[in-house]
């Protein structure tokens, strides 16, 4: 299996971990940043049924989400998530595209994270009392500047700064404790705004239970309250764990993710139960609309409102601060994300390894974002919550797969039914606000078409990281050191004795070798021709008692064989040969056949291999076809 490539920010699970309190600091810069417009969007898609679909959104956190990535963590405790977790479980062709399509998503999601904060940051900014008449009409010329100096930060280096982040988000949290205490006592003071709230809410919805069923049917345009787990899991190498984990069983790195992420997912529940009440009960319902105060900065709006300009214009700078970080780490999602994946599947150029090209593309992508959606948060929401939902209903179909592998029965029928939910709230998502999936197909199609080219460009490159030769096949190269090796390339098939005796045979007549040079038969079964980049492990037979064969498995004959000769060559000092017959077909869909399956025109994909490796001709392997 190939090497998997740990991203341009990976760290190595290091001696020196965070405790899991201060990395989950860098969570919440994601998860606990929604704060800034999560209410606002709530209570705008909801209406007044807001406060009970974000108690069903809270429950639907707690005992679908929190349970699926604590079992994500475990399952996959090195920072890949659920995308790695399905990937392991699939294969071929479908699983590569299955992934890739899952990325497409998740840069939808931490793209949307990076343009959505960034637009709502300026919206804090220009409601501001101080500089309204200054920055009004500005915002889509603010949420540019702050994604220019955010991609800036990673062009000159970034890491992941968990000192600050436990700043902002102890400050964030902290300012928030006192607009949500402030909010529930002005509740207290006048009781006529809780009545005038349950009175139009049963004028509009009737009885009890129609509250309730509405509030399961609504809850889904919340989703964006569950934000946050696949960076939790993602922030994984960064955690402490005990002095014996191991890479293969980090038991304290695994306690310490589950502790993240279930601190996280309660702060959070509580603060979108209370902001949602007291926003839907103090805020008029028109500030929330396009164009009012209230609109992507409900909580802004209260500390401004009710505890005066001065600690609304702090409450602002906190907002934009860790807004503008939640950007941050979400490019740093990106950065890890993709070269994790990407390269191993041919299926990048070569800039993609990169961190300051990645960052440049990525920061023209999201300026374009946010030009398309003009900046307004509203807007973006449908997309944001479809990157998260697709990623939390693949996590939990990971888990329930994941578990009914393990024999766990009744972990199975609960994942499944969490993993139920998840789809009809995906669904029901898609269905009300289609705009996120057109964004999440145009970053699907620009991966597809970009992975596409880049691996046809690639197609004759060598791509295997390493060779190994057993016992046998070292013996057999050994015996060369001295001679040119004769390689004849056999398609193996029934493997008996005439197989090798009419193709020795054939060989010796197509190309005129005489009798006394022996010759050496080799072998290439294909695995996964879906694979990019693998291994190679060499095998050496003796067959019939008399014909001595080199058999190989990989992803591609061509590539396999070129990385053996090269191999030999460099472990003899002498130049090996290598002789095929001519493969019958039409070319082209023999290139296809090589392209898609690791097969086809052999001989001249081969040699075009060795050409790229080796440009020294003298030094290169000699291919013959006869």
């Amino acid at each position: 299996m190939a090497k998997q490539h740990p991203g341009p920010h990976a760290e190595a699970p290091a001696e020196k971990g965070q405790r899991w309190w201060r990395v989950m600091c860098l969570t919440g810069l994601d998860y606990f940043s929604t704060l800034g417009y999560q209410p606002g969007i709530a209570a705008l898609a909801a209406g007044l049924v807001s406060p009970l679909a974000t108690i069903v959104l809270v429950v639907v956190t707690l005992l679908g989400a929190l349970p699926v990535y604590r079992r994500v963590a475990q399952e996959s405790p090195h920072g890949q998530g659920s995308i790695a977790m399905l990937e392991r479980l699939l294969s071929f062709w479908k699983g590569k595209l299955f992934v890739l399509t899952l990325l497409g998503f998740a840069a939808t999601d931490f793209m949307i994270t990076i343009t959505l904060s960034a637009a709502d940051a300026s919206a804090h900014l220009v409601e501001n009392p101080h500089v309204h008449a200054a920055l009004a009409g500005r915002q889509i010329t603010l949420t540019m500047i702050m994604i220019a100096l955010l991609g800036a930060v990673f062009l000159k280096g970034f890491s992941e700064a968990i000192g600050l982040a436990v700043v902002l988000v102890a400050l964030y949290l902290s300012l928030n404790v006192v607009v949500v205490a402030n909010g529930l006592w002005h509740v207290l003071k006048a009781p006529h705004v809780f009545h005038d709230w349950t009175a139009a809410l049963t004028a509009e919805h009737g009885n009890v239970p129609a509250m309730i069923g509405v509030a399961l049917i609504v809850f889904p345009k919340l989703a964006l309250g569950l934000s946050g787990f696949e960076t939790g899991v993602a922030v994984m190498p960064h955690i402490e764990g005990d002095p014996d984990d191991t890479e293969e069983k980090p038991t304290g790195r695994i306690r310490g993710a589950r502790k993240l992420l279930t601190t996280a997912a309660v702060i959070m529940s509580v603060f979108l139960i209370t902001t949602s009440f007291i926003t839907t009960l103090l805020i008029p319902a028109d500030q929330f609309k396009t164009g009012g105060q209230a609109n992507g900065r409900a909580l802004a709006y209260l500390a401004h409102q009710y505890l005066g300009s001065t600690f609304g214009s702090v409450y602002d700078l906190s907002t934009i601060a860790i807004l503008w970080f939640a950007g941050a780490s979400a490019m740093a999602g990106l950065l890890n994300l993709m070269p994790r994946y990407l390269p191993r599947y041919g299926m990048a150029p070569h800039w993609a390894r990169a961190v300051r090209p990645t960052v440049i593309v990525l920061t023209l992508i999201a300026f374009l974002v946010t030009w398309i959606f003009d900046a307004n948060v509203d807007a973006q929401g449908g997309a944001y919550a479809t990157g998260v939902l697709v990623l939390i209903s693949s996590a939990a179909i990971a888990v329930t797969i994941a578990a009914h592998r393990a024999g766990q029965h009744h972990w199975w029928i609960g994942f499944a039914a969490i993993s139920a939910v998840f789809l009809y709230t995906t669904v029901v998502n898609v269905a009300e606000r289609p705009d996120g999936v057109k964004i999440g197909a145009c970053f699907i199609g620009g991966i597809m078409l970009v992975s596409f080219l880049s691996r046809l460009k690639r197609a004759f490159e060598l791509r295997v990281t390493d060779v190994a030769l057993d016992e046998v096949a070292a013996r057999f190269v050994r015996d060369y050191t001295h001679r040119p090796l004769r390689l004849i390339a056999n398609e193996p098939n029934s493997r008996d004795l005439a197989e090798y005796r009419d193709k020795i045979h054939q060989i010796r007549r197509d190309n005129d070798i005489p009798a006394e040079d022996d010759l050496v038969f080799v072998e290439v079964t294909v695995l996964d021709p879906s694979d990019f980049e693998a291994e190679l492990t060499v095998r050496g037979e003796v067959l019939h008692d008399r014909y001595r064969v080199l058999a190989l498995q990989s992803s591609s004959v061509p590539n396999a064989l070129a990385a053996l000769l090269l191999q030999v060559r460099d472990l003899t000092g002498q130049q090996p040969h290598i002789y095929f017959e001519w493969t019958e077909g039409n070319p082209f869909a023999q290139f296809l056949r090589f392209f898609l399956f690791g097969q086809g025109e052999i001989a001249p994909v081969t040699r075009e291999v060795l050409r790229e490796a080796e440009p020294d001709r003298s030094r290169r392997p000699a291919v013959h076809v006869g």
